[in-house]
């Protein structure tokens, strides 16, 4: 909360690192990842601060704690922005003489100790609460050149941890070995893996200061130096990282054997093989790998090796995508959509669509009673049993929810590639607003990722609006987001599906279909029950075969015709269809007689001609003395 409050009332990480590293568990590493990770503050604002620093005994215009008798008395902590006056670097640095080349830690690295010093025993520099007389001090250098800006101590190995100069941000380096324009640079997090890299190649080698300030001293350096060869040199264990700096500074990437403990670095390497051996191996650094392309681009030749689109129903359905099936309500589509499912799951051609099988998943959401009565009419009506890879789920279901368990109970019985079938879109999505396009894109998340879990086809089973003409019920980016639509309509007793919107395939062909009733055994209590299935309707074709007259006297005689077929109430006569109008071949004849143009007394061989025609083409039909229209 408090960094929060810094960084709310203006102060940079600077300020905040150097009043932070007055506590003894500090941290240079952990401030920094606390400081950077703060992206909003939430409400935390200044007065945070202040009231931090009244409940610890600071008053504003003062350093002094105020007397607090219920309490024991802390040690104040002074506003952000306002370390705690201390020594500069420039100060502790000139009265610490020349580190001998004897240190321990110099000893233990197989160091040099060309331009370091140490701290003189006897100096009551603290740090967190140690004393750091006696040990290694590493000054911390503008990459530019000039003063220390900040300290680092190195006590003898076993004597502590390294220390920062509290107040004084470590921002710089310190180079062992000499720069060379356009020459090799190492950058390592510390002084010892520089010393080896160094003594290893005789090429310069950077003292980051810490892994967290490889980055920056990459950039910086890249940008003092087009021409550098930069190689990063990670302990084990940041290999990853040090790959995306070297990528974004055009560098290389030193990479210990692989098998070696986490945080090995090369100091510890050298030391076990060698300083032959590490010359090899930094010798052997390689540009970052590149990521591949986002975006691939294809040429006219590309494009001829492309794998074909995969149908599942060829020219309706692909095999993998998210489908719609929609129309408006009484027009047939979850019959379609049942018996379309049928006829995937056994592999056989639909409404002259050739199938290629695959196991289907039904989730009937409306009409859950009626699915079993469903099934049995369209086994009894096709004469044989349903397929054995047809699966029906009749619980409730929700796509901005229960996709894994779906998708899980899915691949657990019928494995991956299945063809699961969501009836209705409206039952799967019962909270949703389909007019809202953040809620409609959930709902599509839902079905995007119950198909990328199934790896096949979902099919969304859904209304039209009250304008049927619009398409699919809701916001427009559903139908949008479709790889293939089918619609269904109804006028009056004619029914048909179409394919409004294929990937690969024609679309608008109209494919007519009639809902047929099924008789059913009788129920327990001995009423009569019933369904439907669905069959192809080929009278319509038959009928747009039909080569219509354009002219002559067999257009007068059928324009003379038609308003009687449609006063008829002969029906189903002489074979014709049971609810087919009928007229008696005389009558026809008379009435067609009555608008021929020519003369008189050949009217009634024309007509009786005409309508023989008319027949011919088969635009009627005549049996025992009755005509119907086809």
């Amino acid at each position: 909360r408090l960094a929060m409050a810094s960084k709310a009332a203006g102060l940079d990480l600077e300020s905040f690192d150097a009043w932070s590293s007055q506590a003894a568990n500090y941290s240079a590493r952990d401030t920094r990842a606390v400081w950077l990770s703060i992206k909003r503050t939430d409400g935390v604002g200044i007065g945070t601060l202040f009231k931090a620093g009244a409940q610890r005994g600071w008053t504003p215009g003062s350093q002094q704690p105020r007397t607090r008798p219920a309490k024991a008395p802390q040690r104040p902590i002074e506003p952000p922005g306002r370390p705690r006056p201390g020594p500069s670097a420039a100060e502790v640095w000139e009265r610490c003489p020349p580190a001998p080349a004897g240190h321990g830690y110099i000893v233990a690295k197989q160091g040099s100790a060309a331009g370091l010093r140490v701290v003189p025993d006897g100096d009551p520099l603290r740090i967190a609460g140690q004393a750091v007389a006696g040990a290694l001090v590493v000054p911390v250098l503008p990459l530019a050149g000039g003063a220390p800006v900040s300290l680092q101590f190195v006590p003898p190995p076993g004597a502590g941890k390294k220390l920062n100069l509290p107040g004084a941000p470590v921002a710089g380096v310190f180079i062992v070995g000499d720069m060379v324009a356009g020459g090799t640079a190492y950058l390592c997090e510390g002084i010892g893996q520089a010393w080896a890299c160094w003594k290893a190649t005789g090429a310069a080698a950077l003292v980051c200061f810490g892994w967290s300030r490889v980055r920056a001293v990459a950039a910086d350096l890249r940008q003092r130096d087009a021409s550098a060869r930069l190689v990063l040199v990670p302990d084990v264990g940041k290999e990853a990282e040090a790959e995306t700096i070297a990528r974004e500074v055009v560098g290389f990437v030193a990479r210990l054997p692989a098998g070696l403990p986490k945080n090995t670095d090369v100091n510890d390497y050298a030391q076990r093989e060698g300083f032959d051996a590490l010359e090899s191996l930094l010798s052997g650094a390689t540009d970052a790998p590149q990521p591949a392309p986002r975006y691939r681009l294809l040429s006219p030749a590309d494009l001829t090796t492309l794998p074909p689109l995969a149908w599942r129903v060829r020219g309706v359905l692909p095999a993998v995508g998210v489908a719609a099936l929609f129309g408006p309500s009484g027009s047939g589509k979850s019959f379609l959509g049942f018996d379309l499912a049928a006829y995937i799951a056994e592999g056989r051609d639909w409404f002259g669509h050739r199938v290629k099988a695959a196991p289907v998943v039904y989730v009937a959401l409306e009409g859950e009673a009626g699915f079993k009565l469903r099934a049995q009419a369209w086994e009894q009506a096709h004469g044989r049993t349903l397929p054995p890879g047809l699966r029906m789920v009749l619980q409730g279901f929700k796509l901005t929810g229960d996709v894994p368990d779906l998708a899980g109970a899915i691949l657990g019985d019928v494995g991956a590639g299945a063809v699961v079938f969501l009836d209705t879109l409206n039952r799967a999505a019962p909270m949703a607003d389909e007019n809202s396009s953040r809620d409609m894109g959930e709902i599509l998340e839902g079905a995007k990722e119950l198909q990328r879990l199934t790896a096949g086809l979902v099919v969304l089973v859904h209304h039209t609006g009250k304008d049927a003409a619009r398409g699919l019920r809701g916001h427009s980016s559903l139908f949008a987001a479709m790889d293939a639509a089918v619609e269904v309509s109804r006028d009056g007793e004619r029914r048909e599906w179409k394919v409004s919107k294929s990937k690969d395939g024609a679309d608008g062909d109209a494919h007519p279909f009639r809902l047929e009733p099924v008789q059913l055994a009788p129920d327990d209590d001995g009423e009569p029950v019933s369904s439907c299935v669905v069959r192809r309707d080929l009278s319509a074709a038959d009928v747009q075969r039909v080569k219509l007259p354009q002219g002559g006297n067999q257009r007068l005689a059928l324009e003379a015709l038609r308003p009687l077929f449609k006063a008829s109430h002969s029906l189903g006569k002489a074979g014709a269809p049971p609810h087919r109008p009928c007229l008696e071949l005389e009558a026809a004849v008379t009435a067609g007689t009555a608008h021929m143009t020519c003369p008189t007394d050949r009217r009634a061989t024309r007509a009786r001609e005409a309508i023989t025609g008319l027949v011919s083409r088969g635009v009627l039909a005549c049996c025992d003395g009755w005509v119907w229209l086809t």
